[in-house]
């Protein structure tokens, strides 16, 4: 035990020095999603336009996210991991320039596109270039990459804030220059080089392209527009070209865009299911809580902002003990127990909607749940990318990325069409019946995700193809200090 515990405890500076550059991206995507998000209403108020139309300066840049994310893993096949994290990083940084530099609210929307375009690959790219260089450490090197990427959304509305009351909006897209500059410039000297002769010459596959890409945007617009007529029919278009996708993908094989064998692989799937049902939940109750507070307590927008602090402090401090933890209980165990005390920690909200709040019951509801949240993710990632061959590895990326996109909206939508329904039952007697019904729905889906974790594996040793303890052999600049 000691001899594996100083073994663990010394990484080479080397795989620092990758992952730090490689969270760049992952840190600059959140932190700007999160500072322009805070400033539509100066942006509506400075470029002339309404809310509803700014509002596409946001959704434009999700969607455009999500129409480039099947297309990582061919593209990092045909062209290798570190160029195209350059290119898509100067690509980012180049449209961030535009961005400061538009004239009205549609240009602004087209370069947000652009931002999101190249943007788009930084998420996948970011895991995959940590999967590579932390190896068999992974867990270990995910929770504290975790942190900077989970403090996006703290800094982000203090920057906006600080920038909006003493300087042009235009430096809420400036301030990436330099970011992203130095990002460049830290990528192309510490980045380990792509391997040589190493290129897949799989052909494109457009019809996957252009059923894949337009059916993930249009899931999303549609569960974000499902209180309106169209908004539901989009989705099932989404979902028709999704079923088309689908059946294709199955006949083509590894010529497909995503290689839907991946999933055959036990713990690969039971990773994915475990990703796609706590990314629903993490988003599902992001959206859940708040408008509890809001319609149900009556608290102010600006108040339930520091109320749902709780739970971010709580995803926080636990991150960095996720490795230790992983360690102890092993790659089912730790992910288990965060799903049951996630459950525990969603349970009391049956409570405090149905008897009566406590603004300190919530505080300690919140802290739990978001502890419990964070322990279940980066053990279950670990395994997933424990399970593939090397060479696999972008396309598990790819897959992987995409599976936890649907899960946000998939569960949102399920929970908000619930809680529409039941409120437009329980009109007269008010809203605390149907919050408390939508409470039980959510502790519903937390006991999906206990039984997801369960079928995940013992522990990384116990994985059928070794990939992590191979990736960190694989590659010398990366090795564990004698």
């Amino acid at each position: 035990m000691p001899e594996d515990a100083d073994h663990f405890d010394r990484l080479n500076p080397g795989v620092w020095k990758t992952v730090s550059v490689a969270v760049l991206g992952s840190f600059l995507s959140q932190l700007d999603a999160t500072v322009v998000n805070v400033s539509l209403g100066s942006l509506a108020v400075e470029l002339h336009s309404s809310l509803q139309a700014i509002q596409w300066v946001t959704s434009g840049y999700l969607l455009a996210l999500a129409l480039m994310l099947p297309l990582n893993g061919w593209l990092v096949e045909r062209t290798g991991t570190k160029r195209l994290y350059l290119f898509c990083f100067s690509g980012f940084t180049l449209s961030s320039v535009l961005c400061a530099l538009s004239w009205s609210a549609d240009s602004l929307i087209g370069f947000r596109v652009l931002q999101g375009i190249s943007g788009g690959l930084m998420a996948p790219l970011t895991q995959l270039m940590i999967a590579r260089a932390a190896g068999k450490h992974m867990v270990r090197v995910m929770g504290y990459v975790a942190v900077p990427v989970l403090l996006g959304p703290i800094v982000g509305p203090v920057v906006a804030g600080a920038i909006l009351q003493h300087e042009s909006w235009r430096w809420l897209f400036l301030i990436n220059l330099p970011i992203g500059v130095l990002a460049v410039v830290l990528a192309s000297l510490f980045l380990p080089a792509d391997e040589n002769g190493t290129r897949s010459q799989r052909s494109f596959d457009l019809v996957g392209f252009l059923t894949l890409s337009p059916s993930l945007v249009l899931f999303l617009y549609g569960s974000d527009h499902l209180n309106k007529r169209e908004g539901l029919v989009i989705l099932l278009l989404s979902l028709i070209l999704l079923a088309t996708f689908f059946r294709k993908a199955l006949k083509d094989g590894p010529r497909a865009l995503i290689d839907l064998q991946i999933f055959r692989g036990e713990v690969f799937s039971a990773s994915a299911l475990t990703q796609f049902t706590v990314n629903g939940l993490s988003f599902a109750g992001q959206m859940l809580i708040p408008v509890y507070l809001i319609l149900d307590v009556g608290k102010s927008p600006s108040a339930t902002g520091w109320l749902m602090a709780p739970m971010g402090l709580g995803m926080v401090c636990t991150y960095p003990w996720v490795a230790r933890l992983t360690r102890c209980f092993g790659i089912r165990g730790t992910s288990f127990r965060g799903a049951v005390i996630a459950f525990l920690g969603t349970l009391p909200f049956l409570y405090l909607s149905s008897k009566h709040f406590s603004q300190g019951i919530l505080a300690v509801t919140l802290f739990v749940r978001g502890m419990g949240m964070s322990a279940v993710g980066i053990p279950s990632i670990s395994a997933a990318y424990a399970s593939v061959r090397k060479e696999e590895l972008p396309m598990a990326t790819t897959s992987l990325n995409i599976v936890q996109r649907l899960g946000g909206p998939t569960l949102t939508t399920v929970c908000a069409t619930f809680l529409g329904w039941r409120m437009a039952v329980v009109h007269s007697a008010g809203t605390s019946s149907a919050f408390a019904m939508s409470f039980a729905l959510l502790c519903g889906f937390h006991s999906v995700l206990i039984l997801a974790t369960r079928r995940l594996p013992l522990s990384l040793e116990s994985v059928e193809h070794p990939q992590l303890t191979k990736l960190t052999t694989d590659a010398p600049p990366i090795e564990l200090m004698d």
